[in-house]
C-alpha cells in the first residue's frame, strides 16, 4: 500500500513536468517558419476537408498560446491527428511504441547481465592485467560513436550478406512457423542490439567498478574484514549490497540514453522504431506526429525512472522508510 502512495504521488509530480515539456516542443516546432500542414497540402490522397479540419483541430489562423491550448485538449482526448501522409498518428505509435521498447529491454537486460558481472571481477583484481585491458576495451567502447559504429557494422552485413538489412522481419514472416518467427525477428535485432549494446556496456561496466572500489575502501567493509568475517561474506553482504543502489538509480538515465542513442541506430538499419519515426517527422516537419512521438518519449522516461525508483526502494530499507 506505502509502494502504491509513493507510485501515485510520482504520477502526480511527472504531470508538470509533462506539460512544460510539450509546451516547450510545441513553442520550438511553431515558431519556426514551416507551415505544419505544407506536407498534407502536397498529398492529392488528402482531402479539403481533411486539411480544414486539420486547420480547425490546431488552431493555425489563431495564437499560438490557443493553439497549444487546442493541440492539448485533442492529445487529453486522444486525438493525436494525422501524418503528413494522411495515416492516423495513434496507429503510427501504437505500430513503432513496441519496437523501440522491445529493443530497449534486450539491450538493457543484456548490459546488465554483463555489466554489472564484469564491473565486479575488475573491481576485485584491481589493478591486475585483466582490469587493464578491460579499460582498454570499455574506453574504446565510449569513445565509438554510435552513428559511426552503426555504419561500420552496416556495410560489414551489406558485404558478407550475414544479416539483414531494414526492418524487423524479412517479407515471409507470416508463413514462417512461431520459432521460424522468433529467430527472424532475432537475426534483425541483432546488429542495432551489438551497437546498442556495445556502447551502454562499456558505461555501465566502468561505473559498477568505481562504486564497488569505493565501497570496498570504506570503514565499515574494513571492520567486516577485522571481525573475521569472510571475504564472500564481505563482498556480496556488505560492499556489493551498497555499490549497486546507485547503479539502479542510473537504470533510469540509461532507459532514456537509449532511446536518444536508438534514434540514430534505428535510422541507420532502417529499423522501425520510435527514434527513427521522430528523426523522419523533423525531416518533413511533421507537426503532429513530432509532438505525438516527443510526448510518448517524455512518458517512456518518466517510466523509466519510476521503475527505477521503485527497484531502489524495495532493495534499500533505508530509502523505504525516508521516502515511502
Amino acid at each position: 500500500m506505502q509502494i502504491l502512495k509513493y507510485i501515485l504521488k510520482r504520477i502526480l509530480q511527472a504531470i508538470p513536468l509533462l506539460i512544460i515539456v510539450s509546451m516547450i516542443s510545441f513553442f520550438i516546432i511553431r515558431l519556426s517558419p514551416v507551415d505544419p500542414l505544407a506536407e498534407l497540402r502536397l498529398n492529392p490522397s488528402v482531402s479539403q476537408e481533411t486539411l480544414q479540419k486539420e486547420t480547425q483541430r490546431l488552431g493555425l489562423d489563431k495564437p499560438i498560446i490557443i493553439q497549444y491550448g487546442k493541440w492539448a485538449k485533442s492529445f487529453m482526448k486522444g486525438d493525436l491527428g494525422i501524418t503528413s501522409n494522411g495515416e492516423k498518428v495513434s496507429d503510427k505509435l501504437k505500430e513503432r511504441i513496441p519496437n523501440t521498447l522491445l529493443l530497449t529491454a534486450i539491450v538493457i537486460f543484456l548490459t546488465w547481465l554483463a555489466g554489472i558481472p564484469l564491473g565486479i571481477i575488475a573491481a576485485l583484481n584491481w589493478k591486475t592485467p585483466f582490469d587493464r585491458v578491460l579499460t582498454v576495451l570499455t574506453s574504446i567502447g565510449m569513445a565509438i560513436p554510435s552513428f559511426f559504429f552503426a555504419v561500420l557494422l552496416l556495410i560489414f552485413a551489406v558485404k558478407t550478406g550475414w544479416f539483414p538489412v531494414g526492418g524487423l522481419t524479412s517479407s515471409d514472416f507470416l508463413e514462417k512457423s512461431l520459432f521460424g518467427q522468433v529467430l527472424d525477428i532475432t537475426h534483425h535485432l541483432i546488429l542495432p542490439v551489438t551497437v546498442l549494446f556495445t556502447l551502454s556496456l562499456a558505461g555501465l561496466q566502468r561505473q559498477m567498478r568505481a562504486n564497488l572500489l569505493d565501497v570496498l575502501d570504506s570503514d565499515y567493509v574494513k571492520f567486516a574484514r577485522a571481525k573475521g568475517l569472510s571475504e564472500f561474506d564481505v563482498i556480496v553482504k556488505h560492499a556489493l549490497r551498497n555499490a549497486i543502489n546507485p547503479m539502479i538509480t542510473l537504470l533510469g538515465f540509461e532507459f532514456a540514453g537509449l532511446l536518444s542513442g536508438a534514434a540514430l541506430t534505428e535510422y541507420v538499419f532502417q529499423y522501425p522504431g520510435l527514434g527513427r519515426l521522430i528523426l523522419e517527422a523533423v525531416m518533413r516537419s511533421d507537426i503532429n506526429l513530432v509532438m505525438a512521438s516527443l510526448m510518448m518519449g517524455a512518458i517512456m522516461l518518466i517510466l523509466g525512472n519510476l521503475i527505477a525508483d521503485i527497484l531502489l526502494i524495495i532493495t534499500d530499507p533505508r530509502i523505504r522508510r525516508g521516502n515511502v
